[in-house]
């Protein structure tokens, strides 16, 4: 068998672009886009796409060029997922909700040389550009407009996107990668600032992330997938690509709220969503959806969801499926696989066990619990803490222009995530903490997550987020920030939320401090900024707050 080697016949490189040429074919006549009056069929996908591609390839680039995109969830952003990878270049989402600055460090460190704005971000990225050295390069602009608003471009933009599609080819040869490996996406890490980490990913990464993803959610042919997810974060992790592999409906939203989502659901028959743990707080905490009249499956992660959020989920008819990933994954790795014995126990140990993180996925080689020293396995007891290491196909090739980053998080062939998590005797994983937010306090490490899960389960509370507090005797102590559901009639005091915690966790992990606030900062994907909140819980301090040097 020596003979046998690899050819150009059996070892085409994988792309998921293949998918949108059989969904053409398969679907054609089918919905692949719907927003507000607007519908595009498969086929219409298809031939925008090209048309696309074709004039992004017309202004010169190419191969290796990125081209960055500020859009919300518009078919506009949905398309260029395809476009501009056929067009042989690299698509860079930039998250919208970030600073003029920040935009202008990302546009600048991945050397875009076209973006496409939408008209909402219009200002935001005239300011970003205004920040650029006077030698720097800009990025040729390109406007981005929406049916429902007549905003025209400004004087900056050269081209607008309805243009481009309209005067492209819709018989284009586009771009197929040359390689595996040719990049297919720049994805910026959450929380970048001046020192931002560019994860880069590969056409086979994407290929098996895209494909995995739909095995590991079950989903069908043809789902109706609501888009409350940022295609910005993490391409909606993977998700992009995957409907077009199913040929699924995606229905996209400029914006949302709870009555949104629920309309949404009742008009279209969707079938599948995601979104962080917040989207289901929100969405089980409002009081305009009621009971489902059809079931409609949600995909979360990001964060580990409270169990009493995810019991309150189910309750109105969400089927629930908790995932693990991170932008260098591209998406989820690790799934709560569910055992059908589960189904016989009562409702709270489900949602407890349906809170935990899972086992990989099958296109994921394997993942373990480490010591982050030795990077020996710690024991399968459910408390033994380790960092959380990966190795698969689809892990990021690393970050962009910061080759000293990418060794130190990929090393003795794993990736190391930097999430602090234990390993239960069943093989099922379940994250404690990202390594910074673990508490250390009198020695003893303090999981910021057992913590909020706890607070979730109070009646009145709405959200909670625990950091660290500084403190001269204990070195730091657990500070819970919270806020109140609006229906809350009784107002709970600072000791009765701590009274509450006692009762439930042991002595050392009760929150030493507890502040109300009316909003938690997030991040524009739902991720409570933590740092954000730290930053506050070091302020307290400086007026005059005082701490207890007893424990509890």
């Amino acid at each position: 068998m020596d003979q046998l080697k690899p050819s150009a016949a059996n070892s085409s490189p994988l792309t998921p672009l293949n998918f949108l040429e059989r969904a053409a074919t398969v679907y054609g006549e089918c919905p692949s886009v719907v927003y507000n009056d607007t519908t595009y069929t498969w086929s219409d996908t298809h031939r925008r796409c090209l048309q696309l591609a074709s004039s992004i390839s017309r202004l010169g680039l190419g191969r290796g060029h990125v081209v960055s995109v500020l859009a919300p969830n518009v078919p506009a952003m949905y398309e260029l997922h395809f476009a501009v990878p056929m067009a042989g270049a690299v698509l860079n989402t930039i998250n919208t909700r970030l600073d003029a600055r920040t935009v202008s460090v990302l546009l600048r460190h991945s050397e875009s040389r076209l973006l496409f704005v939408d008209f909402q971000s219009t200002p935001l990225v005239l300011q970003a550009i205004s920040l650029f050295p006077p030698e720097s390069p800009r990025p040729t602009l390109v406007f981005i407009a929406d049916p429902d608003d007549s905003a025209s471009p400004a004087v900056h933009f050269q081209h607008t996107y309805s243009g481009l599609v309209e005067s492209g080819d819709a018989n284009f040869n586009w771009v197929r990668p040359e390689s595996d490996w040719d990049p297919i996406v720049l994805n910026y890490t959450s929380g970048t600032t001046a020192a931002p980490k560019g994860v880069v990913h590969c056409h086979r990464g994407m290929f098996i992330c895209a494909l995995d993803s739909l095995l590991a959610w079950s989903v069908p042919e043809q789902p109706v997938k609501l888009w409350t997810l940022p295609m910005f974060h993490a391409n909606g992790w993977s998700y992009t690509w995957g409907m077009a592999a199913v040929g699924g409906t995606n229905i996209c939203l400029r914006k949302f709220d709870a009555p949104v989502i629920f309309e949404a659901i009742r008009a279209h028959g969707v079938t599948h969503m995601c979104g962080a743990p917040v989207v289901l707080n929100m969405l089980s905490s409002s009081s305009d959806g009621g009971r489902l009249r059809d079931p409609v499956h949600i995909l979360t992660a990001g964060a580990p969801p409270p169990a009493p959020v995810l019991l309150r989920a189910e309750s109105l008819g969400f089927v629930v499926k908790h995932g693990y990933g991170l932008t260098e994954t591209g998406g989820s790795v690790v799934t709560c696989a569910w055992k059908p014995m589960w189904n016989r126990l009562p409702a709270t140990e489900r949602a407890r066990l349906k809170a935990r993180q899972g086992v990989r996925t099958v296109s994921m080689t394997e993942v373990d619990v480490v010591d982050p020293e030795s990077g020996a396995s710690v024991r399968r007891d459910g408390s033994s803490l380790g960092e959380i290491v990966l190795r698969g196909g689809w892990i990021m090739l690393g970050y962009l222009k910061d080759p000293e980053a990418t060794t130190k998080c990929m090393r003795n062939g794993w990736f190391y995530t930097g999430d602090v998590g234990v390993m239960h005797p069943d093989g099922y994983l379940e994250i404690k903490d990202r390594s910074k937010d673990v508490i250390i306090s009198g020695g003893e490490n303090l999981s910021s997550v057992e913590v909020e899960s706890v607070l979730y389960s109070h009646p009145s509370v709405n959200e909670a987020a625990v950091v660290a507090r500084p403190d001269e005797f204990w070195g730091e102590t657990a500070c819970a920030f919270v806020t109140l559901k609006a229906e809350t009639k009784q107002v709970p005091t600072e000791k009765e939320i701590k009274e509450f915690c006692r009762g439930r966790l042991p002595h050392y992990m009760v929150p030493k401090t507890v502040v109300f606030k009316a909003e938690l900062p997030k991040t524009s994907t739902g991720k409570i900024q933590k740092f954000v909140l730290r930053e506050m819980a070091k302020a307290l301090d400086l007026f005059g707050t005082t701490t207890t040097r007893s424990r509890i």
